[in-house]
């Protein structure tokens, strides 16, 4: 059986706001396990309670009730944090050092000295591909570069954990690219990574696992396979050379049809009707493309969910 890295049962966080203001439950009974080895994303809109979640686990603040565990481990206990890496929404970076030096700094924190942190650092640069801007003081840095730079950070002490709050907001394309493979590699290695983010592509392509927060409430939990649902939208098929007579046909039988200069798409949401529509496709001299059964993506599974809540 799979170790489970971080536990948390029934917890709950309430913030007072003002000394007779109202209570708000940022979180709210959440129940939640993270095995040994996966990537998982905790994906939530903003406002969801992530970071909550994420600052009790790294022990910056209480909860009102429940526990969190870590590597087997209380989330208050201090000696687990060695085996921790955590980089948060919106780090502080000392931006008058250069790469080298901010590694450094953290590594010496832990300990770390002479060939064995020259070593980390290093190898830390190379993961990250900064090996090229060790010497570049941080101030020079990119919104990419220093979050590659705050993940390295997150290593120096070699975690067997990686907890990374957003570590893609606010990125292009390709500095979100440049972060997914850091994580990959990192599943490659042995690492247990969880990441917070509301950004859906990032999940589907890396995650093992997902849990869908709103509004502090857990509202789905497993494999993507698992949480979307596996039935058939509707088929679309791609053809060409289809007669204006036969796509009327079609869409006198309920087919939706869009032509393009190029080619013609028809959308089937019966599935016992394709096979009938590409018969009369080939019968017309026509050419099939391409024929794709439509499943539920995890953007509509996510707003169907947090619409479900809200």
């Amino acid at each position: 059986m799979e170790d489970i890295v971080i536990k948390i049962e029934n917890l709950t966080k309430v913030f007072k706001k003002g000394f007779r203001g109202k209570s708000v439950a940022a979180i709210k009974g959440l129940n939640l396990e993270v095995n040994e080895g996966e990537i998982f994303g905790f994906l939530g809109p903003n406002g969801a309670g992530k970071t909550t979640t994420i600052k009790i686990l790294m022990g910056l603040i209480y909860p009102t009730t429940g526990k969190a565990w870590i590597l087997n481990k209380e989330a208050t206990d201090v000696e687990v944090k060695n085996r921790i890496g955590f980089l948060p929404e919106q780090p502080y970076f000392y931006d008058y050092l250069t790469s080298r030096e901010f590694l450094r700094f953290y590594g010496q924190l832990f300990g770390l000295e002479g060939d064995e942190l020259r070593t980390r650092m290093n190898n830390l640069l190379t993961l990250v591909g900064l090996e090229d801007a060790a010497d570049l003081q941080l101030h020079k840095f990119s919104k990419g570069m220093l979050q590659r730079i705050g993940i390295a950070q997150a290593l120096i002490n070699q975690p067997d954990l990686i907890v990374l709050d957003e570590p893609v907001s606010g990125l292009d394309p390709i500095g979100r690219k440049e972060i997914r493979d850091i994580i990959l590699r990192l599943k490659e290695d042995g690492k247990t990574v969880f990441f917070s983010t509301h950004i859906i592509p990032d999940v589907e392509m890396i995650c093992d696992r997902v849990g869908i927060l709103m509004k502090g409430e857990l509202v789905n939990v497993g494999r993507l396979d698992e949480i979307m649902d596996a039935k058939v939208k509707y088929v679309e098929i791609i053809a060409r050379n289809v007669s204006k007579e036969m796509l009327a046909y079609m869409e006198a039988m309920g087919s939706s049809v869009y032509e393009t200069w190029e080619h013609v798409s028809i959308k089937v949401e019966d599935e016992n009707r394709v096979d009938g529509i590409l018969q009369l496709i080939k019968e017309g001299k026509g050419r099939v493309v391409s024929v794709i059964p439509q499943r539920e993506t995890l953007e509509e599974h996510f707003i169907k969910k947090i619409g479900g809540a809200s």
